[in-house]
């Protein structure tokens, strides 16, 4: 390699969001989910700047296992994982600080293989700087930062060579059935024959640990969960008093996921003036903020099957909490 090959790349970073992209996507959200009964909030708005904070204590937290299963699987197997894919280029879909990838990027490093790295986001200082620190510690890697939707950009990403896309975090159990079938299959139409799809997925267990995970006894999981009527109010001038909300996770047997919701205790009248909406909750009435599916081995690989992916090898840890799943597109 050559002094000039082993420069640090200078990363580009494609917007494809309109700056005003986020004001007009939370009023939209606002009046669809608030407007209706039953009523809800899409959990990406947890994620504001205190949201994610609040986030970050709780992958540390002792209740909360997924981050701990997703970590000791990755500095088990992303050697693995790396010569099984093939991969030359690694997109990572709602990436952050791409924390985590830097585990997968190390063991590409370690095959001379990688050429191209694509973290997408919707959070465009975020992205660039976790581009930035990605191209500093792997010279001579392109990296192609995308700030986008990964429900609606897909297309958008890079072609070209073998690629393997990490959807990490147990994220797409926040998706609902319709909405994870419509998102694998939209993923598998931008991917070729032998592009591989990496999907982190948290495991059907027992109630009990699962709703400890997700109602810890800090309270930070209901604070996380209530910063998404913080951000309606601070954004839309809303009016929600969080003090007459309680924070309710519980356990849905029947479709095997958690369910975060808030409880109105109180009888509200809540004005949104920047959704141009006014809603009236009764007491008990519940706003949903964010389901969290858990997985079964067959079942995850059913789902794969259906859009157009076939199984290659699953990671689990030790205690078979959590799974990364290596699926190639055929």
């Amino acid at each position: 390699m050559t002094a000039a090959d082993n420069s640090t790349r200078k990363p580009t970073v494609e917007v494809l969001l309109e700056s005003d992209w986020a004001a007009g996507s939370l009023v939209a959200d606002v009046r669809r989910g608030l407007g209706t009964v039953p009523r809800s909030l899409p959990p990406k708005w947890l994620y504001d700047d205190h949201g994610s904070q609040l986030f970050d204590r709780i992958t540390k937290l002792p209740e909360y296992y997924p981050f701990a299963r997703e970590h000791e699987i990755l500095t088990r197997h992303a050697a693995d994982i790396a010569e099984l894919s093939g991969a030359t280029t690694l997109v990572e879909l709602g990436s952050g600080t791409s924390e985590k990838t830097r585990m997968l990027l190390d063991a590409f490093d370690a095959t001379g293989q990688l050429q191209r790295f694509c973290p997408v986001d919707v959070s465009e200082q975020t992205l660039r700087d976790a581009a930035a620190a990605v191209a500093g510690r792997h010279p001579g890697v392109e990296v192609e930062a995308i700030v986008g939707d990964f429900t609606l950009h897909l297309a958008h990403l890079p072609r070209g060579g073998r690629r393997m896309v990490a959807f990490l975090g147990g994220t797409i159990g926040n998706l609902y059935v319709e909405e994870r079938r419509a998102f694998l299959g939209a993923l598998a139409d931008t991917l070729e024959p032998g592009d591989s799809l990496l999907l982190g997925t948290d495991l059907v267990k027992d109630a009990d640990r699962l709703i400890a995970a997700y109602n810890d006894s800090e309270g930070v999981t209901a604070a996380f969960v209530r910063n998404s009527l913080t951000v309606v109010n601070r954004e839309l001038g809303a009016d929600f008093d969080l003090g007459d909300f309680s924070y309710v996770p519980f356990w849905d047997a029947t479709m095997e996921r958690m369910d975060l919701r808030l409880r109105a205790e109180v009888p509200q009248h809540v004005r949104v003036p920047g959704a141009d909406l006014e809603i009236d909750l009764a007491a008990g009435e519940e706003i949903r903020v964010e389901i969290s599916t858990k997985f079964r081995r067959h079942g995850i690989a059913e789902e794969l099957g259906e859009a157009g992916f076939e199984v290659t090898r699953t990671f689990t840890d030790d205690a078979e909490d959590f799974a990364l799943t290596l699926a190639t597109k055929v």
